[in-house]
């Protein structure tokens, strides 16, 4: 390259004071769409007792939020491509903040999944939006890595305090309160976001396909529903023949888009390795993170005995440890490859991992908040490091609908967690309570006990002392044996693709130390540059 070639390539322009705060305007939104994913959890024997839904009507209570948010997650990135991110975030905020009011003061169970469904198209605006946002708020590489690994830590953070704070709530207000909280943030995120948030769309935005918006909904709506009812009730017609048609709606669809000159998703994305292999680790990191998620919750409460309160506390230890990790992961990267720290990562959970294919009933807490600690630490450095590629792979005009797809992709994530490592925990355990449940037992309190741990100790309250408290014993201990099968097949899967990522990612580079220097804050505009579409 010649002296006058080299001189006339700009660096990207950096980022100043006013890009800087209103990354903190979009961390509002992150938090509050992952705290919204497990707030309710606490909060269900209230709205059962006060609404009286049938277990149909509590499981869609429970479902319809992530159902619609995975959803329409695609959709709606695309859409804040042609319109606006930024207006299309602000409009979410006043959706969830409007079907958050309606969910506090719901008289029904009807009425509380319609606005649990509205919060999910609300919450489907908003991630997108805010990623893309980080995309092109922050053009230079160190810089946008520092962005994505706060927007992680967030995200991470969130999901593992909304337990916490949905203790704190209950304990001193109505189960409407877990929703009504949101509203004052709500309220913040849109005066802030107004006056610190750039607008930004393709300059020249694409013909928007409602026809292939509605082939991603009819795709994921059923895969999702199926892996859920899968993974709640085991392998039967229904959830299987709906996992069956969203699999073959999603081949559709994508086959759509190759022939189409201007595709809701760009497939030919999936033709660079370090993007397909950075969506599938990720797939699998939140496969890991909420799949643990499922037994610690229960372990807590049901092994233990904690309130939930108490056992919300002990998530601050992970919770910490994913803010830390994903601080360091844009520092690393400045020195080692990204396929370097994703493998790296991807070990350090297979070692918390490792720790909880340990549990027993009677290890206590130190185990298992040690192995929720490190095995958060290694998803979160993979979270952060893995998103970054994602959208840095992304062209600019496209980095809303990206951000969609790799939303999409951890909500997969999460639900293929709950169903596979869920399932195999069951497995386990209602094969040890057959074997060794006490003899003499109503056959009332065996079936309760097979099928759940909640049912054992619903069952052992009606029982005399010795004979309950040895049901108890024996079902709490098939629940910690179901927990180290689960744990060891998480640690054979991470260990795995941490070979794959090895491999895939070896070319995929991070910023050199001269490029992601910490951010400059005095003297910027805050002015994005114009970004120009493909058309």
């Amino acid at each position: 390259m010649s002296h006058a070639a080299a001189a006339s390539i700009q660096p990207p322009p950096r980022a100043g004071r006013k890009q800087w705060t209103g990354l903190a305007v979009l961390i509002i939104a992150v938090l509050l769409v992952s705290l919204d994913m497990q707030v309710l959890s606490y909060a269900l024997p209230f709205i059962s007792a006060t609404l009286e839904p049938s277990s149909a009507q509590l499981l869609w209570i429970v479902n319809i939020y992530p159902f619609v948010l995975a959803g329409l997650l695609l959709t709606m990135g695309a859409l804040g491509d042609r319109i606006g991110r930024k207006r299309l975030l602000l409009s979410g905020a006043v959706v969830f903040g409007v079907a958050s009011v309606a969910a506090s003061i719901a008289s029904s169970p009807s009425m509380l999944i319609a606005t649990r469904a509205l919060l999910g198209l609300g919450g489907a605006t908003l991630m997108p939006s805010t990623l893309s946002l980080i995309r092109t708020m922050f053009r230079d590489d160190g810089q946008r890595r520092i962005a994505i690994a706060v927007w992680t830590g967030a995200f991470a953070g969130g999901a593992i305090l909304g337990p916490l704070l949905g203790g704190v709530l209950l304990e001193h207000f109505w189960w409407g309160s877990v929703f009504l909280v949101n509203l004052p943030v709500m309220v913040l995120l849109l005066v802030l976001g107004a006056l610190l948030l750039p607008e930004s769309r393709a300059e020249e935005p694409a013909r928007f396909d409602l026809f292939s918006a509605a082939l991603s909904l009819a795709a994921v709506l059923p895969a999702v529903y199926g892996i859920q009812q899968i993974a709640e009730d085991g392998v039967s017609a229904v959830p299987v023949a709906a996992f069956a048609v969203g699999l073959a709606v999603g081949w559709y669809f994508l086959r759509r888009q190759r022939t189409l000159a201007e595709p809701l998703l760009d497939i030919r994305l999936f033709d660079d390795r370090a993007f397909s292999a950075s969506i599938a680790t990720s797939v699998l990191a939140i496969f890991s993170l909420v799949g643990s998620g499922l037994f610690t919750a229960q372990y807590l409460q049901m092994v233990l005995g904690f309130g939930p309160l108490k056992a919300g506390l002990w998530a601050l230890p992970a919770a910490g440890a994913a803010l830390v990790s994903s601080g360091l992961a844009p520092v690393l990267v400045r020195f080692v490859r990204p396929a370097v720290v994703v493998t790296c990562g991807l070990v350090v959970a297979a070692l918390g991992y490792g720790v909880l294919a340990q549990m027993h009933a009677d290890s206590g807490v130190g185990m298992l908040a040690t192995g929720t600690v490190v095995m958060a630490a290694g998803i979160t450095l993979v979270m952060t490091t893995t998103s970054d590629l994602v959208i840095a792979t992304a062209p600019p005009e496209r980095a809303g609908s990206v951000s969609g797809l790799s939303q999409t992709a951890t909500e997969f994530g999460g639900a293929f967690g709950i169903a596979i490592l869920g399932s195999i925990g069951t497995a386990v355990y209602r094969n040890d309570v057959a074997g060794r449940v006490p003899a003499g037992l109503p056959q009332g309190a065996v079936n309760s006990a097979k099928d759940t741990l909640g049912g054992a100790l619903e069952a052992s309250r009606h029982l005399p002392a010795r004979t309950g408290g040895e049901l108890l014993a024996v079902t709490r201990e098939a629940f910690a044996h179901g927990l180290r099968a689960a744990s060891w097949t998480a640690v054979g899967l991470l260990l795995l693709m941490a070979l794959v990522s090895l491999v895939l990612l070896r070319h995929a580079r991070g910023a050199s130390p001269e490029t992601a220097e910490a951010p400059a804050v005095a003297g910027a505009d805050g002015e994005i540059p114009a970004v120009r579409g493909r058309g």
